[in-house]
Formats: structure tokens, C-alpha cells, sequence
């Protein structure tokens, strides 16, 4: 596991906007990167792979815990969301993707630092951009990265058996709108689908509506709607107006409301009781002193529903403050987790995301910081493995 210094192509982003990422950029600093890139061996890829394929599998064994035995309300589930988790995950409701974020340095096993199974975004430079930045730059070389055909298969999972005339062959893809990165992986993820054999359509958020009549939600050419992909927390969804109506409205979520467990920071907490001193977790807990024994390099305090690093502090081992972010969470709870060693990326740090497409691991990206908590700016830089 190798970071190498490279020499960005003279015409880097045309060639990016090419392929569809018009989103290279943030605040007049590059997002996508090419004058880095990091090298694995095929061995390094294989323990990414099985550390995210167990954690998956352990990940879904903690949600049957959480709703079987109650335990909803410690992760500030209650109310309609608490139900619809529960009717969710008992009906067996089928899934898509999600990404793990891990701390690793080459040495000893991946960390697991969480799971974004709800609304996981850089898929498009994941499966697409460094594609052909691999395929430019590095053509003899290999990449972790089967998602293109992953996402193919597991949509045409959801389709199978279906009639041609079943109106769930039509699939409604919505986030917040307008939005550059949101709406690129919404229509990649939109284009995986029609692969599949799904009829689409786009819809911002705010322009679904609902027919009090028909009791159903509705397009904007009032045109029912049965499935929808949602770009959008169910955390926040859970509390719009028409969230009252969703049980009754016959429409199926990708993802499904089950996976506000594995989005909420309180995951970790679970896991480690259910799997204590497991190689892929670090200690964690709702109780700082239950893992400051367990955590010689510090700690990090996580607000349960923090999203892109909002309201992270992370403590060195004597308690003093190394690095803080502020931000719209931390009202809900927090969870402590054990701080573990980032790789090293320059001047700065690398986080690794391994991708799982149902319970399959298909694919690797890298986020990287001159901090040590990884934002939404955060630099992507592509891989490469031998």
C-alpha cells in the first residue's frame, strides 16, 4: 500500500467533464486529484474485501438485534421512524449498496470507523471516473472496482419475476435538487438501472407529491409512484409531512427505512458488544469510560447522526483536543469510538471506502484530508493495484 506522487494529465479536466464529472472542483480547489494515487498489492485488496464482506455480514446480524430485542430508542429511533424500521427489516425489504470507511495503514486489519449504508455518495468517481483514469494512466495495471456491473446485477435482482406491465418496473430516482455531486451519482446510479431493464424518472424531493385521494405518491405528471431510489436521509425523511402516509402507500425505498440502523453512529457501539475485541472493529461504546481503557491512542467522540465529519472530536490519549468539527448534529447522542492511525497522504490523511453492492465488496475509493477528519471537500484520489 503505496502512495505515489503523479503528474495530473495535461487535460485532466476535460477529461473528467467527458465522462460526467462536472463536480471536479469545490471552492476553486480540485476534488478529483490525479497528482496522487495510491498502489495496492492484490493481497491488500483481498483483506480490504473480506474485512467489508464479514463486517456486512455482522452489520446485519446487529440490525436483527436492534429490532428484535428493542433497542431502537438508543439509537434515537422512535415513534413513526421506529416503525418503519421494524415493518421494513421483518418484511425482508431488498437492498442496494453502501460503504464502509476504514482506517488502515497496510499493517495489522482494516478498522472498521463506519458504515454509510443509507445515502453513500462518490460512487459515480468510483465506479466511473477512476475507471478511466486507470484505463488512461496505469492501462496494464488493475483496479478494485466491479460496481458498474454489480449495481447492473442487483437491480435486475429487483426485477426479477416481475410482469412487463408491473408498475414497479418503474423506478423514480430523487434527491435534493439542484445539487451537482447528489444529481451525478443520481443519474449514474439512474443510468445502472435502465442497464437492469427499469423504466426511470428523475423527481426532486420537494416535487413529490401525495393524492389524498388515490392515497399514493405522485410524480409530477401525477403518475403513481412504486419504487423510489432516494438520494436523501431517511432520518430526515422520517420527519417531512407526508412521512405519515408512508406505510399505507404501497411505494418500496431503495434503500429500505432498515438501514437508518447501519447510517447511525450507534451501530458501532452495538457491534462491539455484540462482537467485542473483533479484528475489523474498534472499541465503542456510549460510555467514554467504558473504551478510554481500550483506546491508547485516543479517543473520538461521533454525534450518532453526523454526516459528512459534522461534530467530530477527536482526543489525544490525555484527553486534550487534536482536532474538532462543528456542525447541524450532536442533540441526538453521541458514541465514543477507539482513534486509530490514518494512513499517511502527503501532508495529510487517507480514509478507505470499500463498496458492498447487496452483500458483495465491488469496489475501493479514497478520500484523503490535510485534517484528520474527512469532509465532503475532502480530496478523491484514485487506485490502482498490481
Amino acid at each position: 500500500m503505496q502512495r505515489h506522487q503523479c503528474a495530473p494529465r495535461p487535460n485532466w479536466r476535460q477529461e473528467v467533464e467527458r465522462v460526467g464529472l462536472n463536480y471536479h472542483t469545490i471552492d476553486s480547489l480540485p476534488y478529483w486529484t490525479e497528482n496522487a494515487c495510491w498502489e495496492f498489492t492484490l493481497d491488500e485488496i483481498d483483506r480490504l474485501d473480506d474485512a467489508a464482506t464479514t463486517l456486512h455480514k455482522m452489520a446485519l446480524q446487529a440490525v436483527e438485534a436492534v429490532v428484535e430485542d428493542r433497542l431502537l430508542p438508543l439509537f434515537g429511533i422512535t415513534g413513526l421512524a421506529a416503525e418503519l424500521v421494524t415493518e421494513s427489516w421483518r418484511r425482508d425489504d431488498s437492498y442496494l449498496y453502501g460503504r464502509f470507511d476504514f482506517a488502515w495503514t497496510g499493517d495489522g486489519e482494516p478498522k472498521m470507523l463506519e458504515y454509510n449504508a443509507d445515502t453513500p455518495t462518490s460512487l459515480f468517481e468510483s465506479a466511473i471516473v477512476q475507471h478511466h483514469w486507470r484505463e488512461a494512466v496505469f492501462p496494464d495495471a488493475d483496479q478494485f472496482n466491479s460496481l458498474d456491473e454489480a449495481l447492473t446485477d442487483r437491480f435486475a435482482q429487483m426485477l426479477h419475476g416481475l410482469p412487463s406491465a408491473d408498475p414497479r418496473r418503474t423506478l423514480h430516482l430523487s434527491c435534493v435538487m439542484p445539487h451537482a455531486e447528489d444529481e451525478g451519482n443520481l443519474r449514474y446510479i439512474e443510468a445502472c438501472a435502465q442497464d437492469a431493464g427499469f423504466k426511470t424518472s428523475l423527481i426532486a424531493v420537494s416535487d413529490i407529491g401525495w393524492d389524498k385521494d388515490r392515497h399514493q405518491f405522485v410524480d409530477m405528471q401525477e403518475q403513481p409512484m412504486r419504487r423510489l431510489f432516494k438520494l436523501y436521509p431517511w432520518e430526515w425523511l422520517a420527519q417531512e409531512e407526508f412521512a405519515a402516509h408512508i406505510a399505507a402507500a404501497g411505494m418500496s425505498f431503495i434503500e429500505p427505512a432498515w438501514k437508518m440502523v447501519l447510517s447511525n453512529k450507534a451501530l458501532l457501539a452495538q457491534m462491539w458488544e455484540m462482537f467485542p475485541h473483533h479484528p475489523n472493529l474498534l472499541p465503542a461504546s456510549f460510555d467514554r469510560s467504558a473504551v478510554a481503557p481500550l483506546a491508547p491512542q485516543g479517543l473520538v467522540r461521533k454525534a450518532l447522526l453526523g454526516r459528512e465529519g459534522e461534530n467530530v472530536t477527536i482526543y489525544d490519549p490525555d484527553g486534550s483536543t487534536v482536532a474538532a468539527s462543528g456542525g447541524h448534529y450532536g442533540s441526538e447522542g453521541y458514541v465514543w469510538q477507539a482513534r486509530a492511525p490514518l494512513a499517511a497522504a502527503g501532508r495529510g490523511h487517507a480514509v478507505l471506502g470499500v463498496w458492498m453492492v447487496g452483500a458483495k465488496a465491488c469496489g475501493l475509493c479514497i478520500r484523503e484530508d490535510d485534517g484528520l477528519i474527512t469532509k465532503d471537500s475532502s480530496r478523491f484520489v484514485p487506485h490502482f493495484f498490481r
